[in-house]
């Protein structure tokens, strides 16, 4: 008979065995020293460091439908070198026998285009993947230095290639680093879905049952030219210009738009009917400045004043608890650098470029400036992308994620365009039939298709300053353009709440307590009906979410972070189209206030 004792030893030594195996292999002398301390400390008997062990071995982290995403230090659980040089061979292996699900027609060898941004260890990881797909036979095409998400994004398709690599953490906290992946071929350089994922899961368990030092490598790949990021660049200028850029040549032929009448973006400028517009630029320590610069200078705007202390690429993110626009504070310094320079508009990207923020002039608040929500900038750009697919006679299909408000598909309705409502992420959005416009509410806007199939917040960025642009030189300030919206489609309000956990097992009990007590109201508005998700609803498939229906037809939906340790509440509310403007953002606004201290009182 074995005691309590006995099996605490055998799993201590257990622990320890699978501790120094994995620093046996690692290639990376920082957290291979990380390991050999907590092991020497564990062995002399310190419960904090066994603990800190059980920590990073107790599980894996999982590779699903958004890639890898995690804190970065050693073991399985974290994301370090070890761990990317097995997501590399993995994901070799499927692209070299899944042929047909990698867009790679049989014979052909398949290919890979690897970016990074700006983070600790991101370069580092990329080059890793680029030496370990090029040892396994698959052509391997590296970026030629640290750029933003949807450049990455735009050369999967642009390069037709089988698949795409894009090493970051986007907006998560300093300590995270990430691993996104792409799909070329049918795909359409979208990020993978299942039953992708689980393929690609599957291969990388196979690697992970011998040691990376085993694994080929080749320094034998390519670095992508300069003429990548040029197109990148040319064709999100081209927007400026009024309608859609034309398609990259490797789009498909079904997917590429006319080309704009006022000639290539090199010669664009914007029209007469538009006026200059001071504009204030922040980076968030992220890699968007570069490219973001050059796109504003090509489309004939110049280059905005920038938020200096957040212009260059930082790992540490020294200005910011958290490298979110959504984040309170985060815009603190851009707020006291447009009243400086009396701008008129504040653009925002985050670290890796593929969101976007913006906030306009708020006089008589304590910092003068508002950020628009998410859905404020979806909107509004929906309704531009609907009058540029109606004077193109194009038609086509708006989409927004389930979270998001419901005025891009009244807008929809407006303009006689198809809509459709996704899961929430870029990769179920891009794939969209015939899709014109997408955006989610979390700053991820996608507005023209035929050249990136993920959210991108540079060409987002000049969509949006090019109608601030034409709404000056016409009299007019973005907040007549909401009480424009609000006049045509109705006032729509928006709120969420964000509840950041320490502890992950927070999140499946406040959800099970949920379900376990439906409310029949919150506030004092009742509850109609409730959709669970969990088991699948309609069309979507299984998933963590409660969607409550509320009477006036307002709307709540519940779930945890894809990609943070948080539960997210959204929540929407619409007017009628009865009374002046702010009188209807009012009835919106009102309902929203009162469901959102209803469920801050469900869920604390």
């Amino acid at each position: 008979m074995t005691s309590a004792g006995d099996a605490t030893t055998a799993t201590s030594a257990a622990l320890l065995d699978t501790a120094k195996a994995w620093r046996d292999q690692d290639p990376d002398d920082e957290s291979r020293a990380e390991l050999d301390s907590l092991i020497s400390a564990a062995e002399a008997g310190d419960t904090a460091a066994t603990n800190d062990l059980e920590s990073r071995f107790s599980a894996r982290l999982a590779f699903g439908t958004a890639g890898l995403r995690g804190e970065l230090g050693a073991g399985s659980n974290r994301m370090n070198r070890v761990l990317v040089s097995q997501a590399a061979a993995g994901f070799a292996q499927f692209l070299l026998t899944e042929n047909t699900s990698a867009g790679t027609a049989l014979g052909q060898t398949p290919s890979i285009v690897i970016g990074y941004d700006g983070r600790k260890n991101s370069e580092v990881f990329a080059r890793d993947t680029a030496e370990i797909m090029a040892g396994a036979g698959v052509r391997a095409i590296l970026l030629p230095r640290r750029l933003p998400t949807p450049v990455l994004a735009f050369a999967v398709r642009h390069l037709d290639v089988s698949a795409g690599v894009m090493v970051t953490a986007s907006h998560n906290p300093a300590a995270d680093n990430g691993y996104k992946v792409y799909l070329g071929g049918l795909d359409h350089g979208s990020q993978i879905v299942s039953p992708v994922d689980g393929k690609i899961a599957a291969q990388i368990d196979r690697v992970a049952l011998g040691s990376v030092l085993d694994l080929p490598r080749s320094t034998e790949f390519e670095t992508a030219g300069e003429d990548v990021l040029d197109e990148y660049v040319r064709l999100t200028a081209a927007l400026a210009g009024g309608g859609k850029a034309p398609a990259s040549e490797n789009a498909p032929a079904s997917e590429k738009a006319p080309a704009l009448e006022n000639g290539p973006a090199s010669e664009n400028t914007p029209t007469s009917d538009t006026a200059p517009v001071s504009v204030v630029y922040t980076a968030m320590h992220g890699v968007g400045w570069e490219t973001a610069r050059r796109v504003f200078v090509d489309a004939g705007f110049g280059e905005p004043t920038v938020v200096t202390e957040q212009i260059e690429p930082d790992a540490a993110f020294p200005t910011v608890s958290f490298p979110n626009p959504e984040e309170p504070g985060a815009l603190d310094l851009a707020f006291a650098r447009a009243r400086e320079v009396n701008a008129e508009l504040i653009i925002a990207n985050d670290p890796d470029a593929d969101r976007l923020a913006i906030a306009i002039p708020a006089p008589g608040t304590d910092t003068g400036w508002r950020r628009l929500s998410g859905n404020e900038v979806g909107s509004i750009l929906g309704w531009r992308a609907a009058e540029r697919q109606q004077a193109s006679d194009l038609g086509g299909t708006l989409a927004a994620s389930i979270v998001s408000s419901p005025a891009l598909r009244a807008i929809a309705r407006e303009y006689n365009l198809d809509y459709s409502d996704t899961l929430t992420g870029f990769k179920w959005i891009s794939r969209v039939g015939g899709l014109a416009y997408g955006y989610e509410e979390a700053l991820g806007y996608l507005v023209d298709p035929s050249k990136v199939r993920d959210k991108d917040g540079i060409s987002a960025a000049i969509d949006f300053l090019t109608l601030v642009s034409e709404l000056k030189a016409a009299g007019k300030t973005v907040g007549d353009h909401l009480n424009d919206f609000a006049a045509k489609f109705g006032a729509f309000s928006s709120s969420q709440i964000s509840l950041r956990v320490q502890d992950l097992s927070d999140i499946p009990r406040i959800m099970a307590n949920l379900r376990m007590h439906l409310p029949a109201s919150v506030g004092s508005i009742r509850v109609d009906s409730i959709d669970d998700f969990a088991e699948g609803f309609g069309a979507y498939p299984p998933g963590d979410i409660l969607r409550f229906w509320l009477d006036g037809g307002a709307r709540i939906i519940v779930r945890p972070s894809g990609t943070e340790p948080k539960l997210k509440v959204y929540i929407d509310a619409s007017s009628s189209r009865i009374g002046t403007p702010t009188e209807r953002y009012a009835e919106a606004d009102a309902v929203v206030a009162e469901l959102d201290a209803g469920m801050r009182a469900l869920i604390s």
